[in-house]
């Protein structure tokens, strides 16, 4: 259990770290750091919070949603973060607000908002999403829109 929080703190510096300037590179030869977002908001305007929990769990995974595809809608309970590796994709909340991600793009998602990913382009939108969750609990729930 502590080795698994130990890589969860290491994994969660990384990231900062890599994101958080352009001089994370300096006195690295050849290594360059682009921050590509900085929030303390989710994509929908939430604070962002993070798991409290004993038994940290990451998951990556690579998403690809087909031209005209859908995620379906669905919440995640833990927070989740996604970069838009190409393509791009309308994010819509139950509430009708629209959010459109291209290549390049960082999405902090939605924690506990029903949502639906829609690809209207014509190429594949591929995304790496990164999961912080807890072992044994989901990371995605469905959800029935009627």
């Amino acid at each position: 259990m502590l080795i698994k929080r130990r890589v969860f703190i290491v994994f969660v510096c990384l990231i900062v770290a890599f994101l958080h300037t352009d001089s994370y590179g300096e006195g690295y030869a050849g290594v360059k750091a682009t921050q590509i977002k900085k929030t303390t908001q989710t994509s929908n305007g939430q604070g962002i919070s993070y798991l409290k929990t004993s038994q940290p769990e990451v998951t990556v995974l690579v998403v690809e949603i087909p031209p005209g595809g859908e995620t379906g809608w669905h919440f995640h309970p833990v927070p989740v973060y996604a970069y838009v590796l190409s393509g791009s994709v309308i994010v819509e909340t139950e509430d009708g607000e629209k959010q459109a991600f291209v290549e390049g793009d960082a999405i902090i998602e939605n924690v506990n908002t029903p949502h639906n990913g829609r690809n209207t382009g014509s190429v594949p939108v591929r995304l790496v999403v990164f999961y912080t969750g807890e072992d044994g609990s989901p990371t995605t729930v469905k959800v029935d829109r009627k």
